[in-house]
This record gives C-alpha cells, structure tokens and sequence, in this order.
C-alpha cells in the first residue's frame, strides 16, 4: 500500500471522528444517544439497515465463495433483498405503531422481565461472535495490506506489516469512540456516507477487472464450467428458501434493524426503509459479487478470502486503493457500531436501570449509555482475537446464522401476530433447536467422543454431505413446527397480551414534526463528506501522473454527489 493510500484512509477515520464530534453534542438524553430522537429520515434509516449487513465479512467470506462458486455468491445475498421486502410489506410499519422505544420493551411487555434477560444475553453472545467475526476479517486484510517499519512495535516480524492484534485492537477502538460520542446518529450517518464511497470505490474496480479479464466475451470463454449457476450441490435451493426465511426473522425482528424502524417518525417511513434496503439488495448483488468473480479467471490460484481485495489492488491506482480499504473499513464499522448501540441502549435502559434502586437522571443515563458502550466494544475486539480458534470466518458465519436465528427471532415475528404464545414456548424452541444444532455441528464432528458408537461414520458422513441443508431444516423448518404446535395447544390468550390489543393500528403519523433545518441536516453532512472526499482525490490526481483520468473522474463523481446533497430541499417540515 502507497503513502497516497495511508493518507486516504487516515483522513477517512478523521471524518468519521468529525461526524461522531457533530452529533455528540446534540445528545441530550437517552432518545437521542440510541434512538436518534425519532427524528432520522426514512432514507437515512434504510441506507443504514442495508449497511448493517455489510462489514469486511462481506468480502472475505462471500467474495471467497463468490472466487469458487460463482453466481451462487449472488443468488444468496439477493435473499437479503427478498426478506427486506417482505419485512417491509408486513413488520416495519407494525414496530413502528407499537410505541415502544426498544425491541427490548416488546419482549418485556409480551414475555415478561425473564424473556429480556434471556434474549439480551442470548442475541448479545450471537451478535458479538458475529461482530468479533467482521473485525477479524478486516484486521486480516488490512495487515496484509499496511507495512510498518522495522522495530516498530505495531509491527509483526513474521510479515513485516501491521499485527493482527494490533490491527483489532486500533480499528476496534475507532469504531467504539465514534459510536460512544455520537450515538445512533453518528450510526446513521457514517452508514449512508459509508455507502455511498462503498458503491464509488466498487464502481471503479469493476469495469477496470473487465478490462483486464478480456472483457464481458473474455471473462464468458474463461469462467468455470458452472460458474455462472444460480446454485450448486452446497448451496441449494432449499438452502436458499431457508437463507430468504432465516434473515426475514433476522430483518424483521433482530434489534438492531428494529431499531431503524424506531428511529424514523412515522410507520410510513419506517415501511419505506425497508422497502429501500430491500430494493437495493434485489439490484446491486451482481455488482458487489463481481470483483472476486472476474479475478477467479485472471488469477485462479490467489487464496479466496483475499480475493476481493486483491482484485482491487490490482487494477486502482494510489489513492483508490486507500478509499477501497476505507471502505471495507467503514462497512465493518457499520455493522458493530450498530451493534454496539442497540446493545448497549438495552442494558442500560432494560437491563440495569430497573436494578437501580434510585432512577438516574437522563444525563447520568447518557453516562451509563456510552459505559456500557465502551464495555461490548472492548468485549467485541476479545472475541475478535479469538476467531482463529472458533473455525475460521466463512464456516463459523454460515453455522451461527443458520443455526441461531430462526430458533431466536422467529418466536417474536410469531409473537407480533399471535395471541397464545408464551414465555415457555420461546425457551422450548430455542432449547430444543440449540441442542439439535448443537449435536449435529459437534457432536458429529471427527473428534466427537460418540466417534466409536455403531452408526456413527454413516450418520456423521450424512451430516456432513447435507449441512447447509440440515442447517435450514433445524433452523427454520423445526422452530416453526414446534411453534405451530404450541399455537395448537395453546387454548387461551397469553397474559400480556391485553397491551398489545390496546394499540393504535390506524396509527400512521408520530406526533414529532421534523423542522425543514432536521429534514435539511443530514444531506448537508453527506454533501460536505463527499465534496472533502472528492477534494482530496482531486489533490492525488494532480500528484500522480499514472491513472490520473481515474483519480479525476472519482474527484468529479464526488463533487457531483455533494452538490446534489447540498442543494436537496426536502418537501414538507414545519419553519422553525
């Protein structure tokens, strides 16, 4: 990596620092710090749902089977985009007419104070593994690509480049200060200005990967036999109607998402932020999963989860490279930083503030906020370090996301429409699904102390040739069973469910009226992001001689996307 490339990436982390110092100062209480007031655009929440599925896992898990298997790397992210839209039609409206300030408060409400704790600390554990999984994988690219002089301490003598401790520990540590000083507003922000440098940066990469591929006819005579198959004998399409299921419930019903349907002001917008993350991920999967695709037939041997990002190097100049990894930083960033928000707003407003035996004022809560903040993003980056232990990354992901969230999150979407179920039915889901999965993913293993049982090698040999498959059925085929079994049985109304029947469901419009300076604010950040971004390209452009026409059409690219930002004037808002 060129010092162009540093400088880029230095100044990319100080922009996010800036918005995060911006918004810092808004916070006033703990509506602003985790649920940006009620007062977020519908455009800004949905562009930040769609981020908060990216992260360097991105590229280094589905970039690698995109390297392998092709189109199927595709297919499967556009099941993102079929659930969103799913969600949207059916679930974002209804969270938002619930008025309820988080996830957590319908859980309590509906299953009472046992099921908070058990879904806090079940999805927190989920989430922190997911989240400990993105952060390694960026550390893991970015130490590949940053050399640090000898002697250095930041260095690893085995590579001579940054070390994979110290990469977590520094790029953990930004994500975790602008989060805590800004709150979901600094989330949501840094989301759709990550967005926009993320589809820039890849924007440029493919058309050049084209060229260097021989073309659109090159790239056809090249390809592997099947590699343009929509699925393949891993990923079925069995395995893809689950992966559509699995993450509606994710979308639908996991708290940080819930939390973009919270944030906006009325149910109509939070029905159009699904509607646009899910638009998004319907049309934009070819172009994110090209990259690896074309260096699979210019380089068939590089190691598949560097794929994506050697693919970049290759054809950007100094510069872009810098916005490239800034931008798989950045989509990391997203993801934990959502997390950590919507976390850490749950134990304190659900978790702790109950224990109190005197109820805090809302600064000192905005205190405990940004503690326990600091607290899951020092707990993120231990579980980051120890990724290698757990599997790896592609494996561990597909596991925990097939096997976890449809016996987690299915029972609340269930319960958002039923009135029989129950706290029990929940942990017996779980319980019963957890343990299956379980078994299956260790207790079939080679090393299983079940290996000399009679049976075994045939019942494991089977395990093993069907995963993703038996991964679906215990994921979302068994939870939904017994599910339908416990409506069945079940005679009469849950206990709580009385709230729930009292709601508004004509409720479209929040009372909050959002000034035409608030509906103006986050366009201008945007603008202003984008046109530094684009000035800075401008000034690396005039340095380098070699691709400087690439370097210019990126400045003009930004400029462009600025002034647009600065100029929008939103329809509506009262005068302030």
């Amino acid at each position: 990596m060129k010092t162009a490339d540093l400088i880029v990436i230095i100044a990319y982390i100080a922009g996010l620092f800036a918005i995060g110092g911006i918004y810092g100062g808004k916070i006033k209480n703990t509506s602003d710090l985790f649920a940006a007031g009620e007062r977020s655009p519908w455009w800004v929440s949905g562009l930040s749902g769609f981020m908060t599925m990216f992260s360097a896992g991105t590229f280094v898990v589905w970039g690698s089977i995109a390297f392998k298997h092709g189109m199927v790397a595709v297919t499967i992210n556009m099941c993102y985009g079929v659930a969103a839209l799913l969600v949207g039609w059916l679930l974002a409206g209804y969270w938002k007419r619930l008025g309820i300030a988080t996830p957590a408060e319908f859980i309590s409400r509906r299953f009472g104070k046992g099921a908070v704790h058990f879904y806090t600390w079940t999805m927190m554990i989920y989430r922190l593994v997911g989240t400990g999984v993105s952060l390694y994988a960026l550390a893991v690219l970015l130490c590949a690509l940053i050399p640090v002089p000898e002697g250095v301490f930041l260095q690893d003598p085995a590579t001579g480049n940054l070390s994979l401790g110290w990469a977590v520990a520094i790029f953990g540590s930004i994500v975790v200060i602008y989060t805590v000083t800004g709150g979901l507003w600094a989330v949501l922000m840094t989301d759709v200005l990550q967005f926009i440098v993320l589809y820039l940066a890849v924007g440029f990469v493919v058309p050049l990967m084209l060229r260097d591929a021989g073309g659109v006819s090159g790239f056809l005579e090249k390809q592997p036999d099947g590699f343009l198959a929509l699925t393949n004998n891993e990923f079925t399409w069995l395995f893809m109607l689950g992966w559509t299921a699995i993450h509606f419930f994710m979308v639908g019903a996991e708290w940080a998402f819930v939390q973009r349907y919270l944030c906006v002001p009325t149910a109509k917008d939070a029905r159009k932020s699904a509607w646009l993350f899910g638009g998004l991920y319907i049309v934009s999967p070819l172009f994110w999963m090209l990259p690896p695709m074309l260096y699979r037939v210019i380089n068939p041997d590089a190691n598949p989860e560097q794929a994506y990002i050697l693919a970049a190097w290759s054809v950007l100049p100094p510069g872009m490279v810098g916005l490239m990894v800034a931008a798989m930083f950045s989509a990391t960033a997203s993801m934990i930083s959502g997390q950590l928000n919507v976390f850490a707003g749950v134990l304190t407003h659900d978790i702790i503030k109950p224990f109190l035996l005197r109820i805090p004022d809302e600064l000192r809560l905005v205190k405990l906020g940004r503690l326990m903040t600091f607290v899951l993003g020092v707990l993120i980056t231990a579980m980051a370090l120890a990724v290698p232990k757990m599997g790896g990354a592609e494996k561990l992901i597909l596991s925990i996301t097939s096997l976890i969230v449809g016996p987690l999150l299915l029972p609340v979407v269930w319960a958002l429409f039923s009135r029989k179920i129950r706290s029990a039915d929940l942990a017996v889901t779980a319980c019963i699904c957890f343990g299956i999965g379980l078994f299956t993913r260790f207790g079939l293993a080679a090393s299983s102390p079940l290996a000399g049982l009679p049976g075994f090698s045939l019942t494991s040999a089977f395990a093993h040739a069907h995963e993703r498959n038996l991964e679906i059925i215990i994921g979302v085929i068994l939870p939904a069973l017994l599910l339908a079994i416990a409506e069945w049985r079940r005679r009469n109304p849950a206990p709580n469910v009385h709230f729930f029947d009292d709601r508004n469901e004509g409720a479209e419009e929040n009372p909050i009226a959002l000034s035409a300076d608030e509906l103006r604010q986050p366009a201008r950040i945007v603008g202003w992001s984008l046109l530094t971004c684009g000035a800075g390209m401008g000034i690396l452009a005039a340095l380098n001689e070699k691709d400087r026409s690439i370097l210019l059409t990126c400045a003009l690219l930004l400029g462009l996307l600025a002034a647009l930002a600065l100029a929008f004037k939103p329809k509506g808002g009262k005068t302030s």
